[in-house]
């Protein structure tokens, strides 16, 4: 079998990640795994699973791929540890802000309000230092366009959170038919995931006018826009026309 060519539709929980130091290795291989996952982060994030090898995120941390291999495997092995790093730090990040938010509203929740709540640490993460969320995201964007394995490694990694924000939504518009729901959180998900590519594109569209940089603009608009398409769809007598 050919360990760099696995697709992830093959795999069915995450790879486990080796920590400690093996003999003979060197001084600092307690922060490689970290190490190899920034870089391969960058590299899935610009190429895609498949374009990837396990000699070239090697090659990039200046180590033996033999050293990939002792850590995470396989390729595959790889690839789930880069996606699971920042998921558990995001996911519990949105569930904590979406909680937040639902104790201080009380009864007077709203619907900008609880897609706000579920983009905040997206937003917050999106606007750090570190070049590896932004990589991160570009990473998720990619993988949610993807029609071979894409649904099943969204599924796996974020279906919690989004029924969280589901489940408040349904408290702002408890008449909301739950398709409705879904096909409205499904466009919520195309409209963040295209942003958060940072493609450029609306930058050559608007002449300059927007830039697909610009975390705030993006976000200060995307919840209204999101909000008022749940309740055009959602509402009692709105719906489909």
């Amino acid at each position: 079998m050919d360990l760099l060519r696995i697709d992830p539709m093959q795999r069915s929980k995450p790879a486990r990640v080796k920590r400690g130091r093996p003999t003979g290795k060197p001084k600092d291989s307690m922060e490689m795994p970290e190490r190899l996952l920034d870089h391969a982060e960058a590299l899935f994030a610009r190429h895609g699973f498949h374009a990837v090898t396990i000699r070239e995120v090697a090659r990039r941390a200046g180590v033996d791929s033999a050293l990939v291999h002792y850590y995470f495997e396989t390729k595959q092995g790889l690839f789930d540890a880069v996606f699971t790093r920042r998921a558990d730090v995001l996911n519990a990040e949105r569930m904590r802000s979406m909680e937040d938010y639902a104790r201080a509203a009380g009864e007077s929740l709203t619907v900008e309000g609880c897609i706000g709540a579920f983009l905040e640490p997206i937003r917050r993460r999106s606007l750090d230092a570190d070049p590896g969320w932004k990589s991160y995201f570009r990473l998720v964007a990619l993988v949610n366009s993807t029609y071979q394995w894409g649904g099943e490694m969204m599924t796996r990694y974020f279906d919690p959170v989004i029924r969280k924000l589901l489940d408040l939504l349904r408290r702002c518009m408890p008449h909301a038919d739950d398709a409705n729901l879904f096909w409205c959180y499904h466009f919520l998900s195309g409209a963040l995931t295209l942003s958060l590519a940072e493609n450029g594109r609306i930058d050559r569209l608007s002449g300059g006018s927007c830039v697909s940089t610009d975390v705030d603009a993006i976000y200060h608009r995307m919840v209204p826009y999101a909000a008022a398409g749940f309740r055009r769809i959602c509402e009692p007598g709105a719906g489909p026309s």
